[in-house]
């Protein structure tokens, strides 16, 4: 089964009351920029209120998301990059970042969408980025994935 099948529509929704945050580093930039041009085509068509800041990479995406939740954000889209080399390093920030977002978003109880591409080489972020000839919109997911968590949250919690 190839990845992307069986993926959910997205869009459609109005998040037009609601405060996004999309946090992304700055490596691999061709990628990055495509990841966050996804997630800003979904968050202006549902009509979400949101601003892009940058860190320096995947491992501060943590901490810059506690912020953005410590300033008010309802949600926050996770942008990144990480490609395998040959040490240990990937695993090592892959597992940081995954795991600090995790503990941010139970920790704040509000939602992290996940477009963190962990790669074995470029060509695989450049498939998944959304750009022109690309084959997923992984940015446009992670932002969707962000939106309808935060309504279902808010429909939970009255």
């Amino acid at each position: 089964m190839m990845a992307g099948s069986g993926a959910p529509e997205t869009g459609g929704v109005d998040a037009s009351h609601l405060n996004v945050v999309v946090v992304a580093g700055t490596w691999h930039d061709v990628i990055t920029d495509g990841l966050i041009a996804g997630a800003k085509r979904i968050l202006d068509a549902t009509g979400a209120s949101y601003r892009v800041v940058r860190v320096p990479g995947s491992f501060e995406l943590p901490v810059a998301a506690k912020a953005a939740f410590e300033g008010g954000a309802d949600a926050v889209v996770a942008l990144g990059v990480i490609i395998r080399g040959g040490t240990p390093h990937f695993e090592f920030v892959s597992s940081a970042a995954t795991d600090g977002l995790t503990r941010v978003a139970l920790d704040a109880g509000k939602p992290v969408g996940f477009g963190v591409l962990t790669l074995d080489d470029e060509q695989q972020g450049l498939d998944r980025a959304g750009l022109e000839g690309s084959k997923e919109d992984k940015g446009e997911e992670a932002a969707d994935a962000a939106i309808r968590t935060a309504l279902v949250l808010r429909e939970l919690r009255g």
